[in-house]
């Protein structure tokens, strides 16, 4: 599909990427990986051709569609948002207009023998036959399906786009994409705006998605649910790997150690061959044989080792001061604006030590329990902090609070208080900013560097109740990781809001819902609420089922229906001994071709392979058998699907 050949570009004398080369191919679901700031989203926006590399270039076929959704864009006001997605559909509704013209020509003319006549009849056949095919009768349908999976009720379908939030507009812009079905998606951080529901349908229906996609993603659940491929951006190259996300990090740790054993073995072989060379070379008989080692050093290729991006931010948070053992107690809140009930008698308490989540839909209230707590905005009822309670706030947009036009270091020098008891540069040298680093504006930043700064001014003073509202935000999985790690160890309370449910999972332990002005208390983690809400919307499904069993009781089974389904049941058990004797292949063929990626692995065998033709010829034969039966594989699936 997409070809990017010897592909180079660089900034201000800095390369961003040296000579890469890939290909993107129907049904590849590529997850692209890297540190914030290694090139990510530029990759995207230059396969999007809204970049033009300076060297190499990228090979696109003629009518190939592309969908990318980009973390920076630009709305347009004065449409619904049922208005806004069916824009998705403007070549069905160019097929529309020229149909009722080729219609109403049609219903006026009276020349029915006359060739014009049944021209007119052939081009009316054939618009209609576009428009079925293309989906023309099911795009109310679809549009309801993509707006309502990414969140929206049925009365937010008439409201303007213009009385959302960026985030809502963001959804609304990505489920255009979606319902345009293009031949390759890219997509930067699409779960970024999204809750936990949404989130976990984005992902059920990427998995069904035929054509490519290109994900960066920060989400490893997310990234690792949907990806059969992972990209690594790392130091200006790119290193592809033919799996998943979990899977990469495995064959990456063990691609670098073979590397790393095979530089060593080298890296002796040349100590050992100096050793000769110096031994000899002051001997006149032996002079020639010197020289002959010399030549053979100066031909050696030299094993270059991929550098392991070791950069991570080391951080804890400061040991909470001593308080009750109440950090919080919230009573009979409710908060309104105008007409609009947000929240309704909220009750409830946080003890010392507590960890608590926030989850549920966007706009539910979560943020405006949040601002609520800090004092942001006002409420009915009352909320009180405990005894020698000191509170710290990290915003969903903390970032954006951040001074433009101040650099690094001024911004946390500016923050430092009597608590602070490291110096400054050390500190931001655990977040990641070092030597020229710290002399940056805060203005050129990138959104993952803007974040890390903002954690950074949270640290400089001691804390025993947290808040934090999407803290995850922008960061990367490594830095995420980290931050996690932190809040484990933290020895104060926490509440925080956050939709990511990797780093939910173990960290919290307990879980409230926020649905319909409310809050429910889950024990556990995230993954005991996922449990339990599935539980719950499972018995919904039943009763639901129930109600329609009722009014079908009295019809019965007509002959057509029990063949259908005895037919229906041959197929489902067909499509299965088939899907198992593909499985049996792929994996039979994956074995071999890890065996052979292993001898091109070592420099020494690659190098008795590089003359050997066939065996390459054999082995790009093999790849191309695997991805045969992959997609042989994925069709079965799909087949599947629709008949369970």
């Amino acid at each position: 599909m997409i070809s990017v050949n010897n592909l180079s570009l660089y900034f201000g004398g800095q390369d961003v990427f040296s000579n890469i080369s890939f290909m993107i191919n129907k049904g590849d679901k590529i997850g692209l990986v890297g540190k914030n700031g290694a090139g990510k989203s530029t990759l995207l926006n230059l396969l999007s051709k809204n970049l033009s590399p300076n060297s190499g270039g990228i090979s696109i076929p003629n009518g190939l569609v592309v969908g990318y959704l980009t973390q920076d864009l630009d709305f347009e006001d004065g449409r619904t948002v049922l208005e806004e997605a069916k824009t998705a559909f403007d070549y069905l509704n160019e097929i529309k207009v020229k149909l009722n013209h080729v219609n109403q020509q049609v219903s006026e003319r009276t020349d029915y023998e006359s060739q014009s006549y049944l021209d007119l009849l052939t081009e009316l056949h054939d618009l209609d036959e576009r428009f079925r095919m293309s989906g023309g009768n099911d795009i109310e349908s679809e549009i309801s399906q993509v707006l309502s999976g990414l969140g929206f009720t049925q009365y937010d379908l008439n409201r303007q786009t213009s009385e959302f939030s960026g985030g809502w507009r963001m959804r609304v812009e990505l489920a255009k994409i979606l319902l345009k079905k293009p031949d390759i998606l890219l997509l930067d951080e699409p779960t970024n705006h999204l809750d936990i529901e949404s989130i976990i349908w984005l992902e059920q229906w990427l998995k069904k998605v035929s054509g490519a996609i290109v994900l960066v993603s920060h989400d490893r659940i997310f990234l690792d649910s949907i990806s059969n491929r992972t990209i690594e951006v790392a130091f200006s190259k790119i290193n592809d790997y033919k799996a998943k996300y979990s899977k990469y990090l495995e064959l990456r740790k063990d691609r670098i150690e073979k590397q790393l054993q095979a530089k060593k073995n080298q890296d002796k072989f040349i100590a050992e061959t100096k050793v000769l060379i110096d031994k000899f070379r002051a001997k006149k008989n032996k002079a020639a044989f010197a020289q002959s080692l010399i030549t053979k050093l100066s031909k050696l290729e030299i094993i270059q080792v991929e550098k392991e991006d070791i950069g991570r931010m080391q951080f804890k948070f400061p040991p909470a001061p001593h308080s009750g053992k109440v950090s919080l107690t919230i009573k009979n809140v409710s908060k309104s604006y105008d007409d609009l009930d947000v929240l309704k008698k909220i009750n409830l308490e946080i003890v010392k030590a507590e960890k608590i989540a926030f989850v549920g839909k966007n706009g539910e209230g979560k943020t405006t329990l949040a601002k609520m707590i800090v004092n942001e905005i006002n409420y009915d009822g009352e909320i009180k902090l405990g005894h020698q309670v000191k509170m710290g706030y990290y915003a969903q947009n903390q970032a954006d609070f951040l001074d433009d036009d101040l650099t690094i270091l001024q911004t946390i020098e500016n923050a430092v208080t009597e608590h602070t008891t490291s110096n400054v540069r050390t500190i931001l040298g655990s977040f990641l900013f070092s030597n020229d680093d710290v002399s940056k504006k805060i203005k050129v930043l990138s959104g993952g560097e803007r974040a890390r700064v903002a954690l950074c001014k949270l640290l400089l003073e001691p804390y025993n109740l947290l808040i934090m509202d999407e803290p995850t935000n922008h960061l990367d999985i490594s830095s995420k990781e980290l931050l996690k790690k932190a809040l484990l160890a933290y020895d104060g309370s926490l509440v925080v809001v956050s939709h990511d449910r990797e780093f939910l999972q173990g960290l919290t332990q307990k879980v409230y819902e926020f649905k319909n002005q409310n809050i429910k208390e889950y024990y556990g983690d995230i993954n005991t609420f996922l449990k339990e809400r599935s539980f719950e919307n499972f018995k919904q499904l039943e009763a639901s089922q129930k109600d329609q069993k009722i009014k079908v009781k009295h019809k019965s089974l007509d002959k057509g229906s029990y063949i259908y389904n005895k037919e229906r049941k041959r197929k489902i058990n067909q499509l299965k001994k088939e899907i198992v004797k593909i499985e049996r292949k792929i994996d039979a063929l994956s074995d071999i071709l890890k065996n052979k990626d292993e001898l091109l692995s070592d420099p020494i065998k690659f190098k008795d392979l590089s003359s050997d033709k066939e065996f390459f010829k054999i082995y790009e034969d093999e790849m191309k058998k695997l991805k045969s039966l992959e997609n042989d594989w994925t069709i079965k699936n799909e087949e599947l699907e629709k008949l369970i």
